[in-house]
C-alpha cells in the first residue's frame, strides 16, 4: 500500500511520510497548580466516517475523516511514537492551532510557529500555554463557550480534532536519510567493537509513557450532539521549536484527517459498538502506586506561548468544579524520560 493517503493502522492514525498519531486517554487534572505528566489508560478505538456513513450525521459525511468516543470531561494526550521519518505536524482543536492559538491553515508558520516536529515531539498533551507548560486536553460539547474554539474565535462551529502532517523537501528527506543510513553504519561498528555511541541522535521519539481551511461543507444543523476540547490542568511539558530552516519543509500538506469526537452513546448508536469504561478513578489510580512521568530534552528549546492560548480558561468556569478528590503522586512515582495497515481514510471536501 502507499501513503497516499491518511490510514488507521490499529488505534494508530498513519498521515502520508509516516506521522503517526495515537489518541491515548489518561487521568484528568485539577485545574490548579503544575503537574508531572499523567500515565497513559490505553488508546482511543479509531473508526472510519466512511464505514458508517447511513448513520453518522450529513455534516459529518461531509467532513470524512475519523470518529473516536470520549466521555463528558475526559482527558487525553496524543502520542507521536511510531513516527520514523521528520514530518511537521499541525494540531487544530475546532481549526484553532493548538500550538500557536491562530487561525487553521494550510501553510507552515514560523512567527509564531504553527506545528510541531515529528519525531522530536514525542507527544502532546495539551495546548502551547505557558513557559515550559501546556494545559491539558479535556472534552467539552460546543454551545458553552467552554471550547478552546469558543474562547479564542468566539464561536463554536467545528470542534473535534484536526491533523495535517507536511514532509521535508525530496532533497532534505535524501539528505536526512543519507545521514540516518551513517548513523547506523556507527552504531553497527560500535556494537561489533563492544563500544557504544551514547544517547540516541536528537530527533528520535522515546516512547509513550503507559503503552488547511475548508473540511467539507459549512456547519449547519447538527442531527447530533457535537464534542470539542477544552482544557484542564497544567503540567510540565515543553513544546519544542522547530530548529530546520524554513525551506527544508514542502509548501503545501501531505495530508490532513478531521477527528470527530463522539458521545458514549452516540457510538453505540452509530457503530453498535461498546465504548470503552469510564476514565478510572484518579484517587485509586493514585493509591495503587502507578508512574508519572517527566521529560526534558536539553538539547530543544521551548516555544513561548502566544496570547490566545495564554488566556484560555480551564473547563470547571463553565461546568461547574470538580468534586472528585485530588490525591497527589508521591515523589517515588514520578520517572523521568530522557497491525496490519488498514483502509485509506476519506478526506472531506475542500
Amino acid at each position: 500500500m502507499t501513503d497516499a493517503g491518511v490510514r488507521i493502522d490499529g488505534n494508530r492514525l498513519v498521515l502520508p511520510g509516516g506521522a503517526g498519531v495515537r489518541f491515548v486517554r489518561t487521568l484528568r487534572l485539577p485545574e490548579t497548580g503544575t503537574h508531572p505528566l499523567p500515565p497513559g489508560l490505553g488508546d482511543f478505538p479509531l473508526r472510519r466516517i466512511a464505514d458508517h456513513a447511513d448513520t453518522v450525521p450529513e455534516s459529518w459525511r461531509a467532513r470524512g475523516g475519523v470518529m473516536l468516543p470520549v466521555y463528558l470531561r475526559e482527558a487525553m494526550w496524543l502520542s507521536f511514537a511510531g513516527t520514523r521519518e521528520p514530518a511537521a505536524l499541525q494540531v487544530g482543536v475546532g481549526k484553532v492551532c493548538a500550538v500557536s492559538g491562530r487561525p487553521w491553515s494550510d501553510r507552515l508558520s514560523r512567527d509564531p510557529q504553527n506545528y510541531v516536529v515529528l519525531p522530536r515531539q514525542p507527544w502532546l498533551d495539551g495546548i502551547n500555554s505557558g513557559t515550559g507548560t501546556v494545559r491539558q486536553f479535556v472534552a467539552v460539547p460546543l454551545g458553552l463557550g467552554a471550547t478552546v474554539e469558543g474562547q479564542v474565535t468566539g464561536e463554536e462551529v467545528w470542534g473535534g480534532v484536526q491533523l495535517q502532517a507536511f514532509r521535508l523537501t525530496a532533497t532534505e528527506l535524501a539528505r536526512w536519510r543519507e545521514e540516518e543510513r551513517h548513523r547506523a553504519e556507527l552504531r553497527r561498528r560500535a556494537a561489533r567493537s563492544g563500544g557504544t555511541l551514547g544517547a540516541p541522535a536528537p530527533g528520535s521519539a522515546p516512547a509513550a509513557p503507559g503503552g488547511a481551511p475548508g473540511y467539507g461543507a459549512a456547519p449547519g444543523a447538527r442531527s447530533a450532539p457535537a464534542m470539542g476540547l477544552g482544557v484542564g490542568g497544567s503540567m510540565r511539558q515543553e513544546v519544542y521549536r522547530d530548529e530546520r530552516p524554513p525551506a527544508d519543509w514542502a509548501e503545501r500538506p501531505a495530508g490532513r484527517v478531521f477527528v470527530h469526537l463522539v458521545t458514549p452513546p452516540q457510538w453505540r448508536r452509530i457503530t453498535g459498538e461498546e465504548p470503552p469504561p469510564s476514565p478510572v478513578d484518579r484517587a485509586a489510580y493514585t493509591r495503587a502506586g502507578l508512574p508519572w512521568y517527566d521529560y526534558y530534552d536539553q538539547d530543544a528549546d521551548d516555544l513561548a506561548p502566544t496570547e490566545p492560548l495564554r488566556d484560555v480558561r480551564p473547563v470547571g468556569d463553565w461546568i461547574g468544579d470538580d468534586h472528585e478528590p485530588w490525591q497527589a503522586p508521591g515523589e517515588q512515582q514520578v520517572r523521568p524520560l530522557g497491525d496490519t495497515p488498514g483502509k485509506s481514510v476519506e478526506d472531506g471536501d475542500r
